[in-house]
């Protein structure tokens, strides 16, 4: 009784890891059979990865609203993205020349744009004078 319970369970945890599909095909009187078997490593290893979200910032070179936006970021590199129907668009005036920040997903060679928004311009802090400095010391 043992000993048939022990194969049993056996016989259960194998087919628990490992499935076996037999195939057979006829072609023009002959017959073939295929044997695959999978098991539950191989399922998990051949799973897509969802594609990496990324971003970067740089000046429009071109800009169609809902279709793509070319951007050239550090190095003078243009990157051209697709936009994605549900993209977030930021507020304010998208132009060529403007300056933007694109966060985007990338699948194989193709880029899609997720989000776009403008990067406000960064305004040079005013500079006192040194008369004004020196009198403030004192």
């Amino acid at each position: 009784m043992k000993k048939t319970l022990i194969v049993l369970v056996a016989l259960l945890a194998m087919v628990a890891f490992v499935s076996v599909a037999v195939a057979q095909k006829t072609e023009g009187g002959k017959t073939t059979t295929t044997t695959t078997t999978t098991t539950t490593e191989k399922t998990k290893a051949e799973k897509p990865k969802p594609p990496a979200v990324k971003s970067t910032t740089g000046t429009v070179v071109a800009y169609e609203a809902g279709k793509m936006i070319k951007v050239k970021g550090a190095k003078d590199k243009e990157m051209e993205f697709s936009i994605a129907d549900k993209a977030k668009v930021g507020k304010g005036d998208i132009k060529e020349g403007a300056k933007v920040k694109v966060t985007y997903k990338k699948d194989g060679e193709k880029m899609t744009a997720t989000a776009i928004s403008l990067v406000p311009e960064k305004k040079p802090a005013e500079k006192k004078p040194k008369a004004k400095k020196e009198a403030e010391k004192k």
